[in-house]
């Protein structure tokens, strides 16, 4: 039987001047715990998968709402893995990732590498909205494959709005019936990839350049005060140091 289930996360700042969560509301497996945080001024939840999930049929969701002025980091315990639902016809699964992000709010989104299993079949949605002096870290890796096998069927959206404007839509899939996802113009035989979202408004005054990153990694500027770094790599291990080089090196820029 498939699941539905949405987990939800409130942060707000009190009268202390400390983000609190009013609201962490688990459902089905997607399980929310407060921990401890790295950065003393955000607060962090960290999402701890308690079945298997996704499968095919399952409807997942993960909506987080910071409000004004409040911190929160929200990460995974361990990789997502999507797997085949039970029998041939099993549906696709979906997992939409909601978010919104109020004024001088500031969200990193951290999640660990979401693993496409052979035979599965995933639809993900992460649709965010910022106000205009919001700031946002988003991390996405994907991983084609477990170790030994072919990958499953990944198909992934991402859509930012920054005050009411699209700042980034853009979507991509891999695996059977998604036509050249793994030609010399795409993947070139990598199997782990991945993106990286910075948004920030001192980068209205100075944004980091296009460039690249090693022989597999580039950085983008985009039509706002936001960077987007996009990846590829041959397993999750060099993808994280890849990322996590280029995210020390944007939140390195004297704009900051």
């Amino acid at each position: 039987m498939s699941v539905q289930a949405t987990a939800r996360i409130t942060a707000v700042l009190d009268s202390r001047g400390v983000t609190s969560l009013p609201v962490l509301e688990s459902d089905g497996p997607l399980a929310l715990r407060r921990t401890r945080a790295a950065n003393g001024s955000y607060a962090r939840v960290t999402v701890v998968g308690a079945m298997s999930a996704p499968l095919g049929g399952d409807r997942l969701a993960i909506e987080a709402q910071v409000g004004e002025d409040a911190r929160l980091t929200v990460d995974s315990a361990a990789a997502t893995v999507a797997l085949p639902g039970p029998g041939a016809a099993a549906e696709p699964a979906t997992y939409d990732i909601r978010l919104n992000v109020g004024e001088r709010a500031g969200l990193h989104w951290l999640p660990e590498q979401l693993v496409s299993a052979h035979g599965s079949v995933l639809h993900m949605t992460t649709r965010v909205e910022l106000a205009p002096t919001a700031r946002l870290v988003l991390r996405e890796e994907q991983i084609l494959g477990r170790h030994g096998e072919s990958t499953g069927t990944l198909t992934s959206r991402l859509t930012v709005h920054r005050a009411g404007r699209p700042l980034i839509d853009q979507q991509v899939a891999y695996g059977p019936g998604a036509p050249g996802w793994d030609g010399a113009a795409v993947l070139g035989g990598h199997r782990a990839l991945g993106q990286l979202l910075v948004v920030d408004p001192l980068f209205g005054e100075r944004c980091p350049e296009a460039r690249l990153l090693g022989s597999t990694a580039v950085l983008t500027p985009l039509v706002g005060p936001a960077v987007l770094v996009t990846a590829v790599a041959p397993d999750a291990r060099v993808l994280r140091r890849v990322l996590g080089d280029a995210l020390s090196d944007v939140l390195d820029t004297p704009a900051r």
